[in-house]
């Protein structure tokens, strides 16, 4: 801004020393110096309203709100964003956009979370959700609004997120129509590619895991185990190490194989195995080699 200051108008060498002065030259001085002071204050007020400080001013509290002005053609170096901790918690929860962009929960039961505050339309916002998953109980229901990417999220339906393992996992959720509509972005359980690394040896009239992607078994006598139902798009393996003697009979829940209910998977010799994916409330044989299903 232009200041309204003048030092100009003030005459420095006003008296002259050895002379009579008229009095209306101090009159005039003071004038001047006081309508720049006026000046000054004002100024000073306006900037101390409006600047963006690196540290309170004395006596005051810091306060950056920049009220939606836009910052450009600038260069950001050693920044951090705010994190919001919401604890060990269960049931409703709000992620409140304008107290932080990032949020991190862990899960005491089942929890919901709304969101408020986003940017109004036709601006930008991004919000982050760590959460650590304690058991596989615990769901994580979204609100209606996220609609956009929820195919690609693995243990979604209608709205719930349902969890194979525990662990921390994060999500991004952006929108630029004031929240209308969401997206959501899984951030560390990628689709592609694809690795499934987790395993267990299935043990005779043993339940096959659900957190563990293969399940492998050797027989000596013939055996059987049980698959209970899974959550959408869940996948799962079962390999026969070695069959020396009878075989391993699974009996599967919500078989895709049957009109209804459960069905049962017949493994008779080493290096049989299939793949079982979960769609629609039933488990689909997706690929076998030599396995028998009835």
């Amino acid at each position: 801004m232009a200041s309204n200051i003048n030092p100009q108008n003030i005459d420095g060498a006003y008296p002259v020393a050895g002379q009579d002065n008229d009095s209306q030259g101090f009159r005039d001085n003071f004038t001047n110096t006081k309508t720049n002071f006026q000046f000054a204050a004002a100024e000073i007020t306006d900037l101390q309203n409006k600047a963006v400080l690196k540290a309170a001013l004395t006596g005051t509290v810091l306060n950056n709100d920049m009220g939606g002005s836009i910052l450009s053609n600038a260069q950001l170096q050693d920044m951090s964003e705010t994190r919001v901790a919401l604890g060990t918690v269960s049931g409703a929860q709000t992620i409140n956009y304008a107290a932080g962009p990032y949020y991190t929960l862990t899960t005491a039961g089942s929890v919901s979370i709304e969101f408020t505050n986003f940017p109004p339309a036709g601006q930008l916002g991004r919000v982050r959700l760590q959460i650590a998953v304690a058991s596989t109980a615990h769901t994580l229901t979204l609100p209606a609004a996220v609609s956009v990417g929820t195919a690609n999220i693995q243990g979604y339906s209608a709205n719930i997120i349902t969890f194979n393992q525990t662990g921390t996992f994060e999500f991004e959720f952006e929108t630029n129509n004031g929240g209308s509509t969401i997206t959501i972005i899984d951030q560390n359980r990628n689709l592609d590619p694809m690795y499934l690394p987790s395993s267990e040896d299935l043990a005779d009239a043993g339940a096959a895991s659900l957190t563990k992607t293969t399940s492998f078994f050797t027989t000596a006598a013939a055996e059987t185990a049980t698959l209970a139902a899974g959550v959408t798009g869940q996948v799962k393996v079962f390999a026969a190490v070695d069959v020396t003697a009878g075989n391993m009979v699974i009996t599967v829940s919500n078989a895709g194989w049957k009109a209804s209910g459960s069905g049962t998977i017949t493994f008779d010799a080493r290096g049989e195995a299939c793949t079982l994916m979960y769609i629609n409330a039933k488990w689909y044989v997706i690929g076998n080699n030599g396995c028998a299903f009835a």
